[in-house]
């Protein structure tokens, strides 16, 4: 009886076993069942893509806060945020926090995309602009509503040097399953990372992962490594959402124009008085 009932226990077991495995690559294919694909068999990250929420106000949480201008009263003011980094906080070494804090305390003379520099990689992924993905094995193309920034991923180039350093980094790409893996570096290290002066060094890695979780959703993460201002390597994590409006499109925002009067208005001034 003892043995009949010791080998049930275990027929039980094993078929327990045997259906959660089945379950696992089940719930898998689940999840993955309706996604688009390319050819090749790759998620089609083709399209038009934008970021919603708050974040390039402040990726950590914080508080609404007013205009650095009183003049532009609540048109200038900065909406509050719970934040999209992992852990809530940026492990900062306390120098660089306290310069993170300088920086906010100055962000509309100091953040580089108030004078419409390329706002680097993550942050181009998270502001309030959309930008394009188009896709091929050997490449991707991402170009960006902003400033009209763009960069080119190099698909399965490990080796492949950056010439020079630049605004948008050097992007290596690779896939992990149905996840696009990126690794940037060679960035300029006067990017920020958002409005509220978080900040980076020339030393700056960033891991971005691309995993599309439904035909119009990307859970997107980036992970940052910078020994330069940071204690660790950190994350942070923000969903991208497919562009279905109507008329959805890649617009021209040229800001160049925009920041010439507070870039070179005093040279242009000051000639202007110095003429004859």
């Amino acid at each position: 009886m003892t043995t009949l009932y010791s080998h049930a226990v275990r027929l039980g077991a094993a078929v327990t076993l045997a259906a959660c495995a089945t379950l696992l690559p089940l719930s898998s294919q689940a999840q993955s069942a309706g996604i688009p694909r390319t050819v090749d068999g790759k998620p089609d990250f083709n399209g038009l893509w934008q970021s919603i929420g708050n974040h390039d106000w402040g990726i950590e949480p914080h508080n609404a806060r007013m205009s650095p201008d009183y003049r532009w009263a609540a048109a200038g003011a900065t909406p509050a945020g719970s934040g999209i980094v992992e852990g809530d906080h940026i492990p900062y070494t306390a120098a660089a926090r306290a310069t993170q804090q300088e920086n906010q305390d100055n962000w509309l003379s100091r953040d580089p995309t108030v004078k419409c520099y390329m706002p680097g990689v993550p942050r181009a992924n998270y502001m309030p602009f959309p930008f394009h993905i188009v896709q091929s094995p050997e490449h991707m193309i991402m170009a960006y509503e902003f400033a009209s920034a763009n960069r080119i991923v190099y698909m399965n180039r490990p080796d492949f040097e950056a010439p020079v350093p630049s605004w948008m980094g050097h992007s290596l790409g690779h896939w992990e399953g149905d996840t696009l893996v990126i690794d940037v570096t060679e960035q300029m290290p006067d990017s920020w990372l958002d409005r509220s002066g978080n900040f980076h060094t020339e030393q700056l890695k960033v891991t971005e992962r691309y995993t599309m979780i439904s035909p119009n959703v990307i859970q997107y993460e980036a992970t940052l490594t910078d020994p330069g201002v940071y204690t660790r390597p950190w994350k942070l994590s923000v969903p991208l959402y497919r562009r279905l409006d109507a008329n959805a499109q890649l617009l021209e925002f040229k800001c160049v124009e925009f920041a010439e009067e507070l870039l070179y208005g005093h040279l242009v001034k000051g000639a202007t008085r110095d003429a004859p």
